[in-house]
């Protein structure tokens, strides 16, 4: 399927790896101009080189800086002046009990997760309703509904992204400007391999994972954890063309975690 991405100039917050990684790679696929960003030159240009080995043809630009940071927002800014397509894939999760969360990391959650996609939402926006078109799309999660007894922290930055993308989206109504979150599941993903090496002692991968659909998300479907691309899918849909009903949703791809039927 043609998504009709062709030179539409995309930026992808925390791209160098896991979902950011897959969302860039399936965006260049479909001929979109990308940003890659990472927090380090020597990650982006590792990114670069990994897409470009998938995407021979790809259109690349990198950008190092933490977006979570006003300054490496505004100097983003200045390179990227405007983008078609905005994917707020950016975010930090860990496991901890409520006790131990301390107020610098719930600061640092939600600046991370939730204020560095707000802040590059304000800058690009308003050019988006300018010309007349535009996408922006929250990496979200199922936390966002399934609130983890051991990463509140982490559920509560999920949900507020559902606040955010909703009202953003409500603010362009009537343009062809749309803004929806996508709610991946559990994923293996880098990030996700090398917390889970942490946590189960040395258990190889697949037997955690067994284990991990038994007992810790036991209303999965599909009973396995789901992969970089298949999340990459359906964000790379939402952002085209061919989505422009699809608005102000909160979007699944969960294997069948949430049991909710809205």
């Amino acid at each position: 399927m043609d998504l009709k991405l062709t030179n539409k100039l995309a930026l992808v917050s925390g791209s160098t790896k896991g979902i950011g990684l897959a969302i860039a790679t399936a965006l260049a696929r479909e001929g979109s101009r990308v940003v890659v960003n990472g927090r380090t030159e020597a990650s982006v240009d590792d990114a670069v080189h990994e897409i470009l080995k998938t995407v021979p043809t790809a259109s690349i630009e990198g950008f190092a800086g933490d977006l979570s940071k006003s300054q490496s927002a505004e100097m983003l800014a200045l390179k990227f002046p405007m983008v078609d397509i905005l994917v707020n894939n950016l975010g930090i999760f860990e496991s901890l009990p409520f006790e131990q969360i301390t107020d610098d990391d719930w600061q640092r959650f939600f600046e991370v997760n939730v204020l560095s996609g707000i802040r590059l939402s304000r800058i690009y926006l308003p050019g988006m309703k300018n010309r007349g078109w535009g996408r922006i799309v929250f990496i979200s999660s199922e936390s966002s509904i399934n609130t983890p007894v051991g990463m509140i922290h982490y559920g509560m930055t999920k949900t507020a992204q559902l606040a955010v993308s909703r009202g953003l989206a409500e603010s362009c109504a009537g343009t062809a400007v749309t803004v929806n979150a996508v709610l991946p599941g559990p994923t293996h993903s880098a990030g996700v391999e090398e917390f889970v090496n942490q946590i189960s002692g040395g258990q190889p991968f697949a037997e955690f994972e067994k284990e991990f659909f038994k007992t810790v998300r036991p209303t999965s479907l599909l009973k396995r954890f789901i992969t970089t691309e298949e999340v990459a899918s359906l964000v790379a849909y939402v952002c085209s063309p061919l989505a422009s009903a699809t608005n102000g949703a909160a979007l699944r791809v969960d294997g069948g975690v949430v049991q909710a039927c809205f």
